[in-house]
């Protein structure tokens, strides 16, 4: 017995190049929307629930603005709307995004023959009912050590 193809809308609340890519390249379509908060101002002690927390504060966000738009009208299929965020945790400090190239310089080569854990969350949100289910993840990451010229590219690319 065939599935039935499922109808739905992804709004993906992420400017994450990977987190678009991994849509497009499941054969997704989906809007970008970005969420206009102050990460820095929502402070947890434990990784984990640092990433929960950003991710719900994304989709709150983007629900606020979306009750000021048409999106949602006339939509025949559910919509979901897919936030997520992630940190790192090195030498037990949470590190977040870096702020400029010096300190995304900084970052990479402390991880150089070291190891760090990566700690991500998702949050997928329907639309059209309000329910919401989401969760997090960990990976321990181990590197090599790190040449400068590579460190220097990685520094350009973002």
């Amino acid at each position: 017995m065939a599935a039935a193809e499922s109808c739905f809308k992804i709004i993906l609340g992420s400017s994450s190049m990977a987190r678009q890519r991994i849509l497009a390249e499941m054969g997704y379509e989906f809007t970008i929307m970005t969420a206009d908060i102050d990460e820095k101002s929502i402070r947890k002690e434990k990784p984990e629930d640092l990433v929960t927390a950003l991710a719900e504060a994304k989709a709150n966000a983007i629900m606020a603005r979306l009750q000021h738009t048409d999106i949602l009208e006339n939509v025949a299929c559910p919509t979901l709307l897919i936030t997520a965020d992630t940190v790192v945790v090195y030498k037990g400090t949470i590190r977040e995004k870096p702020c400029n190239e010096d300190e995304a310089r900084e970052f990479i080569k402390g991880y150089s023959g070291g190891h760090a854990a990566v700690v991500g969350s998702v949050l997928v949100t329907n639309l059209n009912s309000g329910a919401s289910k989401g969760g997090w993840e960990t990976a321990e990451v181990y590197f090599h050590d790190i040449p400068n010229e590579v460190i220097d590219s990685l520094v350009k690319i973002h």
